[in-house]
């Protein structure tokens, strides 16, 4: 295992308990195999850091995204938050190589297990927030997870209504949807355009936006709509 100490550097925030850290590390395994050594696992910490990230995250998405409602929000903090995103993250900074495992865990691959690597990064925001307070805590967040945020912003809630529409076609029809430019009309500064989506030669909704992207977004939630009200394929 790598030395904690050299971990502080790579997150850029320098405990005044590095203990807070160390027990952010440790892996409910470590413990069952060292019971004499820790005084419990990371689990405790990784609750709290769960609903520190989901306050900043919110927070951030409120200032940042004043178009978008409740639920579309809601959706953006739910990707941002979960465990791939978390974990990918997490490899990026090799957080891996800095927990306390038991050993069968470690053999397993436990260094790389979305699961661990999700919950010690949630665990060790807990621990900056305990040792620094929020705001150290939230410019953290905003600086490991700047590029995330600002991707799932920029993409709205496109990723997740053409995503579920794509789901639930290869589910009903093994194939997914198709989107069709029907028009692009307006100024080239204000442009409008229509598309339809469809599965196969039917066509399941048509949405319109000032961009392509924006359009398909519309189309496939009123794809999701129809389909939700039993439209038959």
């Amino acid at each position: 295992m790598a030395d904690p100490a050299n971990l502080q550097k790579v997150l850029g925030v320098n405990f005044n308990d590095p203990s807070l850290l160390e027990h952010a590390l440790v892996h409910s395994s470590y413990v069952n195999e060292n019971p004499e050594l820790v005084p419990g696992s990371n689990e405790r910490l990784e609750f709290l850091g769960d609903a520190i990230l989901g306050l900043v995250a919110a927070e951030k998405l409120y200032e940042s995204c004043p178009q978008y409602s409740e639920g579309e929000m809601t959706k953006l903090r739910a990707a941002l938050v979960r465990g791939e995103t978390l974990a990918r993250l997490a490899k990026d900074i090799r957080l891996g190589d800095w927990l306390y495992l038991g050993k069968g865990e470690a053999a397993s691959g436990g260094r790389y297990k979305q699961r661990n690597l999700a919950g010690a990064l949630e665990a060790i925001i807990a621990a900056i927030c305990l040792d620094e307070g929020l705001d150290t805590t939230r410019n953290f967040i905003l600086r490991l997870f700047g590029k995330e945020m600002e991707r799932l912003i920029s993409q709205g809630t496109a990723i997740d209504y053409k995503s579920q529409l794509q789901e639930l076609l290869q589910a009903k029809q093994q194939q997914g949807p198709s989107y069709e430019l029907i028009e692009a009309v307006g100024p080239s500064h204000n442009m409008m355009f229509t598309v339809a989506v469809k599965a196969g030669n039917t066509v399941l909704g048509r949405g319109t936006g000032k961009s392509r992207k924006i359009a398909e977004t519309q189309a496939a939630y009123a794809a999701l709509q129809q389909l939700a009200n039993n439209f038959t394929l």
